[in-house]
């Protein structure tokens, strides 16, 4: 989780084009990890992991990118990551694609909006196009990463602790 984070605070600094960044292809793997660990081992493991992830994240990110990016990420990233074990927890027993798509679309409008409110508000930035863009990638990452998602759900009896 926290190499997702700090590699996407670092590469958000990096527009492709006027609509879009490094760090919009990135991101969506938090949503991966957190919906991997809720669906193996329930909403509290995946609430530490976020939590967690967002402790160390910030404070390496708050080295490597401007305060005000590492800031905005952590903010946005707690309160976005947060929405989304509720989603999936809402959504659990419908259809095993249907929790992490939904979960993550819902919290990628809410973390998208306040991570570049925060991060790019009252700069030169074109920030309403980039979120735009970043909104755009983080839905297709979300129907993306429904396959390793996928992939994953047989194996994830591995992640339960023995008792």
């Amino acid at each position: 989780m926290m190499l997702v984070i700090v590699s996407s605070n670092y590469l958000v600094q990096f527009p492709i084009n006027d609509w879009l960044t490094w760090g919009a292809f990135t991101f969506p793997m938090a949503f991966l990890v957190t919906d991997l660990t809720n669906r193996a081992v329930g909403a509290q493991a995946a609430r530490r992991v976020a939590w967690t992830g967002f402790a160390i994240a910030v404070l390496v990110s708050l080295a490597l990118a401007p305060w005000r990016i590492a800031v905005a990420s952590g903010v946005a990233f707690i309160v976005g990551q947060l929405l989304d074990i509720v989603a999936f927890n809402r959504l659990r027993a419908m259809s095993w694609w249907k929790a992490p798509l939904i979960g993550s679309v819902v919290a990628s409008v809410v973390d998208t909006a306040i991570f570049f409110f925060l991060a790019f508000a009252g700069s030169d930035m074109d920030w309403l196009m980039l979120a735009a863009g970043d909104l755009g990638i983080k839905w297709l990452m979300a129907a993306l990463l429904l396959a390793p998602y996928r992939a994953m759900l047989p194996r994830l009896q591995l992640w339960v602790p023995i008792h």
